[in-house]
């Protein structure tokens, strides 16, 4: 009886293998067609991107999803790369698991970096969609097709105007900068070391500086009124290292200031509690000594646990301390900076990048 039984339920296993058909057996995904890819209508210039539209929507795509060959939901990202490239370092632009993505001016913007793509230069990127189903080695990756879009990305830098004359032969390329507190501002500032006449000179489209440009020159007067393409140049009396600033914007409500420019005597020394000196009043600062080949400032001084400061021309009028509003740069009338431990320091302070002043102390 035993064998019979036996014997029963292998036959009964047989019949249920047998019985077994490719339908029984799990789907397998494989590559059908990946997503097709299309773009929102591109203005006849291309996508010009501009910091005054940050925020705006510049360009939309979509896509079909790709077939995979069984159910599924893919991850799609949409990769750039500069025309000619063949994607052979793709710039991962977005990623989705829906079938439509969009950018604003400062999103686009922000994925195509310097220096494969010049700020105020007309570039053509290519444009695809990667559909990837799975995880590691064995996900399955297809791609859409390719869109080629001329695009012209703007730079996140401040805006700035050059400052050439007798101080450095009156060179365009190599003259320092001036700049603005913001984009679409035209109140610019910086320290430059100025020796004779000068003028003030605004970039080309592409940031750089060249003569052809609008300058800005003293309007005769020599009471600190600018106009454009003036017959006279600036002028200061006494070589040496000034506190300039320039606004080259007409005089509107917005701008009381417009057409206005000064250079103001700099010379810079450091002074607190942590100095031999302490905290003078008015005077006793320990002196700076300007280095003409760096551009800074600087001194080597014994000093005592304490705060200090950085200030011009023995007063408080123009005087350096911390970061005041989170950009990691120093600011005017800023916190005190303070030293931890004792001892013989080479403090350093460097006004050479106009609105982006640093101190080191080692």
């Amino acid at each position: 009886m035993k064998n019979i039984i036996k014997k029963t339920i292998f036959a009964l296993l047989l019949i249920s293998l047998g019985s077994c058909t490719e339908k029984d057996i799990d789907p397998v995904a494989v590559a059908n067609g990946g997503p097709v890819l299309s773009i929102s209508t591109v203005p006849t210039g291309g996508l010009v991107l501009s910091p005054a539209n940050a925020n705006n929507l510049i360009a939309a795509l979509d896509w079909e999803h790709s077939e995979n060959g069984v159910p599924s939901q893919s991850n799609y990202t949409v990769e750039i790369a500069k025309s000619g490239t063949d994607f052979t370092t793709p710039i991962a632009a977005g990623t989705t698991n829906s079938k439509f993505l969009s950018w604003t001016h400062e999103q686009l913007n922000g994925f195509l970096p310097e220096p494969t793509f010049t700020p105020y230069t007309a570039t053509n990127i290519d444009i695809r969609v990667k559909s990837s189903l799975g995880n590691g080695a064995n996900a399955l990756i297809q791609y859409s097709n390719v869109i080629t879009v001329n695009v012209t990305p703007y730079t996140n830098a401040l805006p700035k105007i050059a400052v050439p004359g007798n101080h450095q032969g009156w060179s365009p390329a190599t003259a320092p900068l001036l700049a603005a507190s913001a984009y679409g501002k035209t109140d610019y500032e910086g320290f430059v070391w100025l020796d004779g006449d000068y003028k003030f000179l605004t970039p080309k489209v592409d940031g750089t500086f060249d003569w052809g440009t609008p300058d800005f020159g003293d309007d005769g007067s020599f009471a600190g009124t600018l106009v454009e393409t003036g017959e006279s140049n600036c002028n200061v009396g006494t070589a040496g290292y000034y506190y300039v600033k320039a606004n080259t914007g007409a005089v509107t409500g917005a701008n009381p200031n417009g057409l206005k420019y000064s250079a103001d005597p700099a010379s810079w020394a450091i002074t607190g509690a942590a100095t031999p000196n302490g905290w003078p009043d008015p005077a006793l600062d320990h002196d700076m000594t300007y280095n003409s080949t760096t551009k800074k400032w600087q001194i080597t001084i014994a000093l005592t646990a304490g705060e200090f400061k950085f200030r011009a021309n023995n007063g408080w009028t123009l005087n350096l301390g911390g970061d005041n509003n989170g950009d990691g740069f120093m600011d005017f009338g800023g916190p005190n900076l303070s030293i931890a431990t004792p001892g013989t320091y080479t403090v350093i302070l460097d006004l050479s990048n106009p609105r982006a002043y640093t101190y080191s102390v080692n």
